[in-house]
């Protein structure tokens, strides 16, 4: 919260009931932490949607939703400039330990208390997005995006290759590409299983490669490969020739 304005707080969490408890009880503490709802979002890609048109300074996030859960949630919304601060709140108590000894966000269990939201948005501060990643114990469903003021969610299952670019990374799927602020190494570390580097610079998806073929490039010949969904053929580099043999058989 910057110059004294009330917080802006969206609330996030696939349950009405839970939704409307955190309603009664910011208004239990209004006065001493002044606030405006600017909204509610029942699973995460509606949040994501609200948080981007909208923008907050606080997120009260549930972690265990359909499809998406809450901490991958937040890792997208890292990709807003500035990001909101989260605090999860769940009732379920297996991730409460990870949050803590990281120190990245607040953990509200439920039901929750008055007092315990109180001080949680006393302490609200933007987390780590390192922490976000100790915390998460499976890989994401999806990447994100931000273009013109939208976060575009981009599922991994469509994501035909990674490869770096300067400083951000492209995402290619069979329908257009996409430009990440994140690290290729870092990707490589999240969806090894799924994907396998063939370059120094890129990791395409295992299921969509079609094979392999030679190719001749100044008097040199090189293997590349070949991929469903695009055109496009990527090299393989001298220390990677093993993926040939690995991806072939």
């Amino acid at each position: 919260m910057s110059g004294g304005r009330p917080q802006r707080i969206v609330i996030v969490d696939d349950e009405a009931p839970a939704r409307q408890r955190l309603r009664d009880l910011l208004a239990d503490c209004a006065e001493e932490f002044p606030h405006t709802v600017v909204g509610e979002a029942a699973d995460g890609r509606a949040a994501l949607a609200l948080l981007a048109r909208e923008g907050a300074d606080v997120v009260l996030l549930d972690i265990r939703m359909p499809e998406m859960d809450g901490i991958e949630v937040a890792q997208h919304l890292r990709q807003l400039e500035p990001p909101p601060a989260v605090v999860f709140a769940t009732a379920y108590d297996a991730y409460a330990i990870r949050a803590f000894e990281v120190h990245a966000v607040d953990y509200l269990l439920k039901p929750i208390r008055l007092a315990r939201l109180k001080e949680a948005l006393a302490r609200a501060s933007r987390p780590r997005p390192e922490a976000l990643r100790e915390i998460a114990r499976n890989p994401r469903t999806h990447l994100s995006a931000q273009e013109r003021g939208r976060i575009h969610l981009i599922p991994i299952a469509d994501v035909i290759y990674l490869k770096a670019e300067l400083k951000y990374v492209s995402v290619r799927t069979a329908a257009r590409e996409y430009l990440i602020e994140e690290s290729l190494t870092r990707l490589e570390q999240e969806f090894g299983a799924r994907f396998a580097r063939v370059h120094r610079n890129c990791l395409v998806a295992r299921a969509a490669v079609r094979g392999f073929e030679r190719s001749e490039q100044g008097g040199e010949t090189h293997w590349v490969v070949l991929l469903a969904g695009v055109d496009e053929r990527i090299a393989v580099s001298r220390r990677q020739h093993y993926i040939v043999r690995e991806l072939s058989k």
